[in-house]
């Protein structure tokens, strides 16, 4: 289930970058973290992107 999110999440990303490939540069970025805490591991995923003053990011 949660791989089907970040292909899913990722898909949309490549979409929405695909959009502005006549004009102004789109700027992509991905983030990945795992961390270690009294509970035990956790990790997460985002990707965002960034056209000119406009920003969206999404993580799971």
């Amino acid at each position: 289930m949660r791989i089907r999110r970040v292909v899913l999440l990722m898909a949309v990303g490549a979409a929405l970058a695909g959009c502005g490939a006549d004009g102004e540069p789109i700027q992509p970025t991905m983030s990945a973290n795992v961390g270690v805490g009294t509970s035990g591991t956790y990790g997460g995923v985002g990707v965002g992107l960034r056209r000119g003053g406009l920003g969206v990011y999404l993580g799971l």
